[in-house]
């Protein structure tokens, strides 16, 4: 980082922290003013604490990490401002948190449910119209000739001119696209018609590194058939001390995404699918403990009379357990309320040619292995209940694919459809509440993965409020 990128990202921080002690101020003498009706400047005349003054201390350092980590200092040239305002998002929460868990440590009376909402809005507002004022001035120098970074692309193949035309529609961020680095192949007429230079070849750009200026290099070379020259360029860039950009999708993948990661001193990229940061899962899971927790205590009644109505209805447990596959192809024991009469897993094999369902899975609309009773549980969904003390149990989520017999894992036949077992299996998801068995067992493989490429805490909270008028209407249920 050079001394003028360093002395602008320590300004942002301190107009960060700014802007958070306004947004304090602003919520707190909104508060006063209508719990006590006092003037602006009787509010600016009350005299604080020391050890007021402390924690008030405190509370900005810990903002100032929770930032920090939250990476609102990383460089936003090539990133959308909307992953900019998720972030600040993001960071304001866990800052509120912390909040929250200071004033409950120090008996902090003034920091109330009603405080910390008008001072998670009021932050985040004015962090997100602070962050778009900074963009729009730099674009505006940008557009001036200042700040700018010189980016030279190796490689021509499509992926490399597709970033290429991104780059140039978007002066605004400040790159001035120097030309592209290849040897000479047929596949060139498509860039030089759309008037995009070869300023060098391979076995020139050393040279060309030494005699321009060249802030940043993206490479787009085949990994396998390119490898030599792959490291070549890097070699060079490291002697150089320019920037290097890799496309992550170097294998072709099309819904991996992939983080930087340390080992006692070596670096990698790891690729993962699906959402892998710490705060989200955590919230997840608060969620899932506290949904499973509440809805266990509210439907314990019904859970009581569903298990006396099944030992009257017909000899046998309470409950079924069967092993299933969660996370990763790892097995666990799922609790249902038992709808069946004993030893139905065995007479499967005799009513295969009855299945009604495409694919792996088994299912018959008129079971006749189903009690009475098991009917009606099915109809309700009250036999699915039970699987809250998996979620408590860690076994599953709330809201996740739904995890599947061992049979029915047996009789995938495309690789495509297993990513689904790369998270934790749920209650519901997206099928539930999508038409459940009244769909193809492809679309409903389509919408786990759906869920996952697209999840977010607001997505589970969404799908767990339309699993309740779903159960209720029994959609799809047999």
């Amino acid at each position: 980082m050079n001394e003028k990128h360093r002395i602008t990202v320590n300004l942002l921080k301190l107009f960060d922290l700014a802007i958070v002690v306004f947004a304090y101020a602003i919520t707190t003498f909104s508060i006063v003013k209508v719990e006590d009706r006092i003037s602006l400047m009787q509010f600016l005349s009350i005299r604080t604490r020391v050890a007021n003054l402390v924690l008030f201390s405190v509370g900005l350092l810990i903002c100032h990490i929770v930032f920090q980590l939250c990476g609102l200092y990383r460089s936003r040239r090539l990133s959308a401002f909307r992953v900019e305002i998720v972030d600040v998002m993001k960071a304001m929460t866990i800052d509120m948190a912390f909040w929250i868990v200071l004033a409950s440590l120090f008996s902090i009376r003034m920091l109330t449910m009603q405080f910390a909402v008008f001072f998670w809005i009021a932050s985040t507002l004015f962090l997100v119209l602070g962050r778009f004022a900074i963009r729009r001035l730099a674009a505006y120098f940008r557009a001036q000739g200042k700040d700018l970074r010189y980016m030279l692309i190796l490689g021509t193949n499509s992926r490399a001119m597709e970033f290429a035309r991104r780059l140039s529609a978007s002066p605004e961020r400040g790159y001035r696209l120097l030309g592209f680095v290849d040897d000479e192949w047929p596949g060139m007429g498509e860039l030089k018609n759309e008037g995009f230079q070869i300023v060098s070849n391979y076995a020139g750009l050393a040279e060309y590194l030494r005699r321009n200026i060249v802030d940043e290099v993206a490479i787009y070379l085949p990994f396998g058939s390119f490898y030599k020259h792959s490291f070549e360029v890097a070699s060079l860039c490291e002697q150089h001390g320019i920037t290097m950009r890799f496309n992550s999708d170097v294998f072709g993948l099309k819904t991996t995404r992939w983080r930087a990661e340390e080992f006692e001193g070596d670096q990698y990229i790891a690729t993962y699918t699906g959402s892998n940061e710490i705060w989200p899962r955590f919230a997840k899971r608060a969620l899932d403990v506290a949904g499973a927790s509440i809805a266990l205590f509210c439907f314990s009644p019904v859970l009581l009379a569903a298990a006396i109505a099944i030992k009257v209805d017909s000899p046998g447990p309470v409950f079924f357990l069967q092993e299933r596959i969660g996370v990763n192809k790892r097995r666990f024991k799922i609790f249902k309320f038992r709808t069946m009469i004993p030893n139905a897993e065995k007479m499967m094999s005799a009513l295969e040619t009855y299945n009604e369902v495409t694919g792996p899975v088994f299912k018959i609309k008129n079971d006749p292995r189903i009690t009475p009773i098991g009917k009606l549980l099915r109809r309700s969904s009250i036999d699915e209940l039970p699987q809250l003390l998996n979620v408590l149990r860690g076994d599953m989520s709330l809201v996740g694919p739904r995890p599947l017999p061992v049979r029915d894992y047996e009789g995938f036949s495309e690789d495509w459809q297993r990513r689904r077992f790369s998270v934790k299996p749920g209650i519901t998801c997206l099928w539930q509440v999508n038409g459940r068995s009244g769909i193809t067992f492809d679309q409903w493989m389509l919408l786990d993965l759906q869920y996952m490429d697209e999840w977010s805490l607001w997505l589970d909270c969404k799908i767990l409020a339309k699993t309740i008028p779903a159960v209720l209407r029994g959609s799809g249920a047999a």
